[in-house]
């Protein structure tokens, strides 16, 4: 109690009353800069503060006029699901010119701004920089020249500078990802999908050309998510000799028998009877006979002489060498339209918000930052220490120390990158280790998209380990009953992009069916086990686990991976399918807002899924721009309810015409989404009407987000390799036996890291009750929603992100 209230005194005295603040978008658009737009204002309103536009980014600063205009809550209402910027942007070459820096911070000073917000790239945070630095000197030229006088040089003699980075390419170092690059990454996975479906009638190679600029980010991560069979990027330059290299490759793919369905027929394939699936099987089936190969090339994709490689060059490379019939995309401008991702509007509007703080926490000595995300954490960094780092990887490129430009790239990156090339080429099986070890793979739960991806991962890192990687179909049902196929590495092609679970999953325990499970374990020979899954799939491992003292069949390597669209599994912060829910929430809500343009004065009750698990209903609130959130997690009464519905009557008499409620499903037994749709219905009634909506299983379907493709990749990744060091330690007297707690583990996102947790220690950190965490990271997400809504709430910022030095030690490899 005593934190709250020192959080809650330290917040109050965060005032903005008698600053103001403006903010400005820079250079390209992105989307999500008019969710971080928004979350400014808000916020900066909030806290007592004057917050202008700065309309066509540095051009209107140096016009001045009606580009600076203030804003008020009302003005950045249905902003949120916008793309681009809705305050424009625009290249400004006298903002360049000491002349043009001097007119800006005339047209500042008639308005008593002092604290910008500006968001854009590393040469739009590069020059608020400088002109920050030159801000006293430009003070006193204006006193010079009469345009302003003593007392208003003094009353504004600091001008405080908070970056944001929006930017598709992720080219910034110090983040891991940059405001507009889920959304971009949506843009071309949704091109390659659609690709994917027109190979029904074509037998074709498709080159593929993405954004970038100078950094590979876009190209890599969607070549992981899509699973293509080669990528260039200006960070990893091919060797001579890589023309034939990819011919061969793609020749062998093609030889392998990739069906439509990007799935290749490896010799021995079987399907789940047994029977043989052999290349003439599959020229019999015209459905089945054409195939497709997918190359992606990043926008400044180099050879290792840095001899640009453009997507003309590949296409008469693949025709020349293989004769295959070749066609090239470029995507183009496509990538930075549309929507913005949840991810994208839930990560601007917690930069937008930590940005005010920052601004506000603000003194002489301060030095200009830039809001970052590392892991999941909002954190503040020195603006031109990033800058530096930024520059220092094209400096590196130029001199051909690749290694180092990666490393600079950040952790994410070469994360990426590292997975990338596990799983990049299948070697001959005479080239592979020989480890003797079996592994098992099961989806276990809910299906949730994005496990087919894990699974895909998981088989293939085990082959190129060494391992004879097993299937069980239908969990620990298909477990028991003896449901399981040795896989090969052909038979996971094209899994990436499914949703649901291909192998099939059900929520049974393996508490009664031990005896059965072990004697399988054994009939096998199984030597260590990957459960993919949610709540159930956790339980799963604490059960087998448990189960070690009277059946020693299960003393072996075991792992858990998070799944689920509920992220309600203890010791992790972020589950596998829960993006591509979200991403299902807040385009419903998009529709369903839209579906009323045409009406006055709507308000819309949406119940989400989630268990008791509040995330889904919560953080797709806020990504959504929702005016109240009803979760478990937060208990509330009927005062609360007639408090909401009278919050949102006022806010419907400022003009705002639309209002969306989001309400768990189990947050509470009695005021149900009847209850309260009828509720609001009833007192609501002359000022506005309602409309109720379940989304259901909508939010459990669909094709998984190319965060929850990459995230299953690469976390499956490295559960396996983890696996891997637990089968040599645990290997004695020809047999693996391991029976220690940290050789059961939970793999799973732990703030910035990545952390393997012993099952049986996160006991202690669960609800099993209700199925949630005892502690949940998201619920201090759950004010912002409130601000932005516009409730007096507390705010801890005891997590805010503190200005931090940018570390250029390569960081160590978590297990």
């Amino acid at each position: 109690m005593a934190k709250q209230q020192d959080t809650k005194k330290l917040f109050e005295n965060l005032s903005g009353a008698g600053k103001s603040i403006g903010v400005l978008t820079s250079g390209g658009d992105a989307q999500g800069m008019n969710a971080a737009v928004r979350a400014v204002v808000r916020m900066g309103i909030y806290v007592g503060a004057k917050v202008y536009f700065i309309h066509e980014g540095y051009q209107g600063m140096v016009d001045g006029g009606d580009n600076i205009e203030e804003a008020s809550w009302e003005s950045v209402s249905s902003m949120l699901q916008v793309g681009g910027t809705v305050i424009g942007s625009a290249r400004c070459k006298e903002f360049r010119s000491h002349e043009g820096r001097l007119k800006a911070a005339h047209q500042l000073i008639l308005r008593g701004i002092t604290n910008l917000c500006v968001i854009g790239g590393d040469g739009s945070l590069t020059g608020a920089n400088l002109f920050r630095e030159e801000w006293s000197g430009l003070l006193e030229e204006l006193v010079q020249q009469g345009l302003i006088d003593e007392e208003a040089a003094q009353n504004n003699s600091e001008l405080h500078i908070v970056g944001m980075v929006g930017s598709i390419d992720n080219d910034f170092c110090g983040t891991d990802m940059t405001i507009g690059t889920d959304s971009a990454l949506h843009r071309i996975i949704e091109v390659v999908d659609a690709i994917m479906t027109t190979a029904q009638s074509h037998q074709r190679t498709f080159v593929l050309e993405v954004m970038g600029r100078h950094c590979g980010y876009l190209a890599l991560v969607s070549a992981l998510a899509c699973g293509a069979d080669w990528v260039l990027i200006p960070e990893m330059p091919p060797e001579d000799g890589w023309e034939e290299h990819m011919c061969q490759k793609l020749s062998e793919s093609r030889s392998r028998g990739s069906r439509l369905n990007i799935i290749i027929v490896a010799e021995g394939a079987t399907d789940r009877q047994g029977k043989a699936i052999t290349v003439d099987n599959v020229k019999d089936n015209r459905a089945d006979k054409k195939r497709l190969n997918i190359i992606i090339v990043a926008e400044g994709a180099i050879d290792c002489h840095n001899k640009p490689i453009t997507t003309n060059h590949i296409k008469e490379l693949v025709v020349s060498c293989l004769g295959f019939d070749t066609r090239v995309t470029i995507l183009g401008h496509v990538q930075r339209g549309g929507t913005p991702s949840a991810f994208d509007r839930i990560l601007a509007s917690r930069m937008g918000v930590e940005a005010v703080l920052a601004l506000l926490e603000a003194s002489d000595s301060t030095p200009a930052c830039v809001v970052s995300l590392c892991g999941n954490q909002a954190v503040r960094l020195p603006l031109m220490e990033c800058v530096q780092m930024t520059q220092d990887v094209q400096k590196s490129m130029d001199e051909k120390n690749f290694e180092e430009a990666v490393r600079l790239r950040g952790r994410s990156f070469e994360n990426n990158l590292n997975t990338y090339k596990l799983l990049s080429y299948h070697k001959a099986d005479s080239e592979l280790p020989n480890s003797s070890f079996k592994v098992a793979v099961l989806n276990v739960g809910a299906p949730a998209a994005g496990m087919n991806a894990a699974v895909r991962s998981a088989v293939r890192v085990g082959i190129k380990e060494g391992h004879k990687m097993f299937a069980v179909n239908d969990g620990i049902e298909g477990f028991y009953k003896g449901q399981i196929k040795e896989i090969k590495w052909g038979d996971v092609a094209g899994w990436t992009g499914q949703g649901g679970s291909i192998l099939g999953t059900k929520r049974t325990l393996p508490a009664k069916h031990l005896d059965k499970i072990a004697e399988q374990i054994r009939i096998h020979n199984i030597n260590a086990l990957l459960v993919i899954g949610g709540f159930e799939a956790f339980e799963c491992l604490l059960q087998l686990y448990e189960a070690r003292t009277s059946h020693e069949d299960f003393c072996i390597p075991m792992c858990v991976l998070p799944a689920t669209i509920s992220n309600n599994v203890p010791g992790t912060d972020l589950s596998i399918g829960a993006d591509t829910s979200l991403n299902a929430i807040v385009e419903t809500c998009d529709r369903i807002k839209q579906s009323a343009s045409g009406t006055k004065r709507r308000v819309f009750i949406i119940e989400t899924m989630g268990g008791y698990c509040g995330y889904l209903a919560s953080v797709g609130g806020l990504a959504a721009g929702a005016d109240t959130v009803y979760i478990y997690e937060e208990p509330f009464g009927i005062r609360d309810l007639q408090s909401n519905v009278e919050h949102l009557t006022e806010k419907m008499k400022t003009g705002i015409q639309r209002g969306l409620v989001l309400r768990n499903e189990n947050s509470n037994e009695n005021f149900t989404t009847d209850f309260i749709y009828q509720l609001y219905s009833e007192e609501g009634k002359g000022v506005f009407d309602c409309r109720k909506n379940v989304l259901g299983h909508m939010q459990q379907g669909g094709a998984p987000s190319p965060f929850d493709r990459n995230f299953g990749t690469k976390i499956a990744a490295k559960a396996i390799q983890w696996i891997s060091r637990k089968l040599k330690e645990s290997y004695k007297d020809g047999k693996v036996f391991a029976n220690t707690e940290d050789t059961a583990c939970l793999l799973g996102m732990r703030r910035r890291t990545m952390a393997f947790q012993p099952v049986v220690q996160l006991k202690d950190e669960t609800d099993f009750a209700h199925r949630i965490p005892k502690e949940q990271w998201w619920l201090k997400l759950h004010p912002l929603m409130k601000i932005l809504a516009k409730y007096k709430t507390s705010y801890d910022v005891s997590d805010s992100g503190q200005l931090e030095p940018v570390t250029r030690v390569r960081p160590k490899k978590a297990d």
